[in-house]
């Protein structure tokens, strides 16, 4: 028997298979490219400050007015996180922030500085900057969190104004809310801010924190994190912003990170804290991120298929890098080159 003949290929058939063959490997190459300059950090001068979302550029702002003038990171962190928690237009941090489903407007903040010391409040009411009674409690008490009552009576002592917190537009937004009551503790009703829709409160689009992290001229860091947490929460409830290692943490030696999205998939995995171990072990701060999402994922935790969480970190060199859950994620970075820049984040989807 005759062996069987192998197909033959003309010259045109040859030109374009190799023409293929070439295509696909250029592909390949133009992939691979995307994804080594994808993970190269993003290098910032010293000093610099990066903060969550795109509001944060007029945060970093404020910490840059501090930083510029050789100040020192706490300093600009906490000048930094006033200005979201004074913004009308903010319904999700500060003295604009939308209620509980009870009507209340309750916030919460942490600060941390490049000594490892630390304060926080939650569910405090009638005070405008939770921020500022954040470092008081660092610096003026022996303790870390004062909650609730306690904490507005530890502020009304400081000299901190009361105020009416629940403004006209968010009340009006909650009276339209209890038309449906239509609750749950990790997705709520749909709100709105700065004109958008933000779809569920932990959603990808729901801005629901400032996190800002700062490394000075003499290359000490310091963070914030501050909040008035998802809108329609069940009356007490606290997210991660408030807890030290979730929602902030600094390492003077290694870096600093902070977190956005539902603070109850943060707090399971002590999330920031996480992401500065990871740096302490090499990683890089995008990488750093990366993994700590992907332990959030790994959990087999009934949660809203739409929840975002994110982590943005900062290292001793100023590289800073990002990752969330979901692709909207948005952070802003400031240095002596750049004011006013904003990256997207990576993410798994």
């Amino acid at each position: 028997m005759s062996k069987p003949q192998a197909p033959s290929l003309d010259r045109r058939q040859l030109i374009t298979a190799g023409a293929g063959a070439a295509a696909l490997a250029a592909g390949a190459r133009a992939e691979a490219r995307t994804a080594q300059a994808a993970a190269q950090p993003v290098k910032l001068s010293t000093p610099c400050v990066v903060s969550t979302w795109d509001f944060g550029v007029a945060a970093n702002a404020a910490a840059w007015a501090v930083l510029a003038k050789g100040g020192a990171a706490l300093d600009a962190v906490e000048a930094g996180a006033r200005v979201p928690e004074a913004d009308l237009k903010n319904h999700s941090v500060g003295r604009a922030g939308y209620p509980d489903r009870d009507g209340h407007v309750t916030l919460d903040a942490s600060i941390m500085d490049q000594k490892g010391d630390c304060g926080a409040v939650a569910g405090l009411e009638h005070i405008a900057h939770p921020i500022s009674v954040a470092r008081r409690v660092m610096e003026r008490t022996p303790h870390v969190l004062l909650v609730g009552d306690g904490a507005l009576q530890f502020a009304l002592e400081q000299g901190f104004p009361r105020e009416e917190l629940l403004t006209p537009e968010s009340r009006k937004a909650w009276k339209a809310w209890l038309k449906e009551k239509k609750y749950k503790p990790v997705a709520n009703s749909e709100v709105r801010t700065y004109d958008r829709d933000l779809g569920m409160p932990g959603g990808k689009k729901n801005h629901d924190t400032l996190g800002m992290l700062a490394l000075d001229a003499r290359a000490d860091l310091s963070g914030a994190c501050t909040t008035s947490g998802m809108a329609w929460k069940m009356r007490g409830r606290v997210g991660d912003s408030p807890i030290i290692g979730a929602g902030l943490y600094v390492d003077n030696d290694v870096g600093a990170a902070t977190s956005t999205g539902v603070g109850e998939e943060v707090i399971r995995n002590v999330g920031s804290f996480l992401v500065v171990e990871l740096m302490r072990q090499g990683r890089s701060p995008r990488d750093a991120c990366r993994e700590a999402v992907q332990r959030i994922l790994r959990r087999n935790v009934t949660r809203d298929p739409d929840f975002q969480v994110g982590f943005l970190a900062v290292n001793k060199a100023g590289e800073a890098g990002a990752w969330a859950v979901q692709k909207g994620f948005s952070y802003a970075c400031c240095d002596a080159t750049s004011q006013t820049r904003i990256l997207q984040s990576e993410s798994f989807s």
